[in-house]
């Protein structure tokens, strides 16, 4: 919308990016936000440079975007909302589900919950 940042921000199904999110953390990312599982090797990435991964609600795009100040895109621009982009959020409605020495509340929170 004019005068808006950005329109609908929902998260993307992050284990898509597992395949490049390595490069990106040795590369200086400094955090991700999407849904859903990640592959080991992109935890262990992850522990390695101290990177937490937060999880925003699928669904939920408009109340997301919200919470956006400042989008900019950084690279593949060309890719529209797959683009790189840095974003500057205040009050953004996301939890640390991996955090940056490898905690993963999507072992821990279902591990109560599941039957041998």
């Amino acid at each position: 919308r004019p005068g808006q940042p950005i329109g609908a921000a929902g998260p993307t199904t992050s284990g898509r990016m597992d395949a490049y999110t390595p490069r990106l953390l040795d590369q200086g990312l400094k955090g991700m936000i999407g849904k859903g599982y990640r592959k080991p090797e992109v935890v262990e990435a992850m522990k390695k440079h101290g990177v937490p991964y937060l999880a925003a609600v699928g669904g939920a795009g408009a109340l997301i975007a919200r919470a956006i100040r400042k989008y900019t895109v950084l690279a593949y621009e060309d890719l529209g909302p797959e683009a790189v982009a840095a974003m500057e959020v205040e009050d953004f409605p996301a939890i640390v589900v991996i955090d940056s020495d490898g905690g993963n509340f999507y072992e821990t929170g279902q591990a109560p919950y599941k039957r041998i």
